[in-house]
């Protein structure tokens, strides 16, 4: 099959009022742009109310970017055709031969927006039944072996066979900036979490060994790399509090967990409370730790 475009879907930003949803998605396309850049892909994007587009010859790639673009849900690979029932029939069964065999089942879901002379259902009965005559597969729609999505978009049509899931959350820089204190590998888990939220971080390190793990982390992200050393015997509560009011940011966020040593660790919380003004966060504070280990695994970290 022979894709031409990638769908891209995101959640939250549709939920925003219209001044703040198209700064936004304006932000969010940035992003993609930084990203897919980054990886030397040959690209353009058309931005539509309600969805976006990725035009590209090098959709596994570009899929393989998009996934991990703060504020993106899902993206699907798909063909573009006109709207009519003849061309949407024409081009599903041809994607539903390398699929389907007659010994499998299927299901057609459309989607539809916009004024069309023929409704959703109209469009599943029709392609659902050119299927079975061109193939003989079964139709199962509770329950089957190959899904065939179709979305009808005011005048354009998309026929595509998976939503891939991207990592979603909000775009990166639309939610202020935070600074990541990063004392061991676990507090860049912290930070993916707010950053996953929108924030923007500024990583506060206190180990030069953590650096390489750092900026791998930061790369395989797509996200800026600002940071700075807190050094052997430095005050970290005044540091922390001197860079949050200096470099304009709304709060602290550590690595804190109550998995390993809760006494101590609610301890070192309660020292952050007091000497340090700004909000702490503790992204990690309620997870255990093979849960913080697998997510680790899970978002590229070593441990």
């Amino acid at each position: 099959m022979k894709y031409e475009l990638i769908i891209v879907r995101y959640g939250e930003i549709a939920l925003k009022g219209k001044e703040t949803r198209r700064r936004f998605e304006n932000t969010l396309v940035n992003n993609m742009k930084n990203a897919l850049n980054a990886e030397n892909l040959s690209f353009k994007i058309k931005k539509e109310w309600g969805r976006m587009y990725v035009y590209t010859d090098q959709i596994n790639a570009a899929v393989n970017v998009l996934k991990k673009v703060f504020g993106i849900t899902s993206v699907s690979p798909a063909v573009q055709v006109t709207v009519s029932l003849e061309s949407i029939s024409d081009i599903a069964v041809s994607v539903s031969k390398e699929f389907l065999t007659k010994e499998k089942t299927f299901a057609v879901r459309t989607s539809r927006t916009g004024d069309h002379s023929f409704s959703s259902q109209d469009v599943s009965v029709k392609i659902g039944s050119d299927i079975v005559d061109a193939i003989g597969s079964g139709v199962n729609l509770a329950n089957p072996d190959f899904r065939l999505f179709i979305e009808i978009r005011n005048d354009k049509a998309f026929i595509f066979t998976e939503r891939i899931r991207a990592v979603g959350g909000m775009p990166l820089g639309t939610q202020g900036v935070v600074i990541a204190l990063i004392d061991s590998s676990h507090s860049i888990l912290a930070a993916w979490y707010i950053m996953r939220r929108g924030c923007k971080a500024i990583f506060a390190v206190t180990d030069d060994s953590l650096k390489d793990n750092l900026k791998s982390f930061t790369e395989n992200w797509y996200a800026k790399l600002d940071m700075f050393i807190i050094k052997d015997g430095e005050n970290i509560f005044k540091t922390l509090e001197q860079a949050t009011s200096e470099k304009n940011c709304s709060a602290v966020v550590t690595g804190h967990t109550l998995s390993t040593n809760p006494e101590q660790e609610l301890s070192e919380i309660k020292l952050f409370t007091k000497n340090i003004s700004y909000p702490i966060i503790h992204p990690l504070i309620a997870m255990e730790k093979d849960e913080i280990k697998e997510k680790c695994k899970e978002i590229g970290l070593e441990l």
